[in-house]
């Protein structure tokens, strides 16, 4: 009997650090997706700091994990989305014209993780490049059944791609900061 609860104990641990982990990225990308930073043409939000960020320091598992934890948290009414609840809540607001960049932050997160993993500076530049692409590569079309086709790019990408890249070279800048052993073993 104490031989299984020996057993136990560093799996209850690890559990314990990856759903502290989680929560604390849930907040992060919650509280990310409220600010508003002053730019042109629209204000930026830091939601693509936040994915990316907690995509290259926990990994793919452990980032698509806290971003599901994310959805399925906005999913049932709680105000975590960016512009909630003034322009809706719950499934309603998922459903509507940004509910494509939602889950292309849900796939950018598995991504981003999985190919940041073991890369130096530029690898993982690369990395959350890859993640944006994939983000805009779903939530353009996603936004294309609201908008008129000829309005997709002028209102989905280009009053936001600067304030993206500039997330990913601050999120770039950061991770040069921390040691390479740490990046994508947060939680684990």
């Amino acid at each position: 009997m104490s031989s299984t609860l020996i057993l136990t104990r560093p799996g209850l641990r690890q559990v314990a650090k990856a759903s502290a982990a989680i929560l604390l990225g849930v907040a992060l990308i919650t509280l990310c997706a409220k600010l508003r930073v002053p730019s042109w043409p629209v204000p930026m939000t830091l939601h693509t700091l936040a994915v990316m960020a907690i995509a290259v320091a926990t990994g793919p598992r452990l980032a698509t994990a806290t971003f599901l934890v994310y959805l399925a948290a906005g999913a049932i009414g709680l105000p975590v989305f960016s512009g909630t609840p003034e322009r809706g809540i719950g499934i309603a607001y998922m459903a509507g014209p940004t509910g494509g960049y939602l889950l292309g932050y849900l796939a950018a997160s598995g991504l981003t993780g999985a190919l940041a993993q073991g890369r130096g500076h530029v690898g993982r530049s690369f990395a959350m490049l890859a993640g944006l692409a994939v983000t805009y590569a779903i939530g353009l079309p996603w936004l294309g059944l609201y908008v008129p086709l000829g309005q997709v790019i002028p209102l989905g990408f280009t009053p936001f791609i600067l304030g993206d890249l500039i997330n990913i070279a601050m999120v770039a800048l950061g991770a040069a900061l921390v040691p390479a052993r740490l990046l994508g073993r947060i939680g684990q």
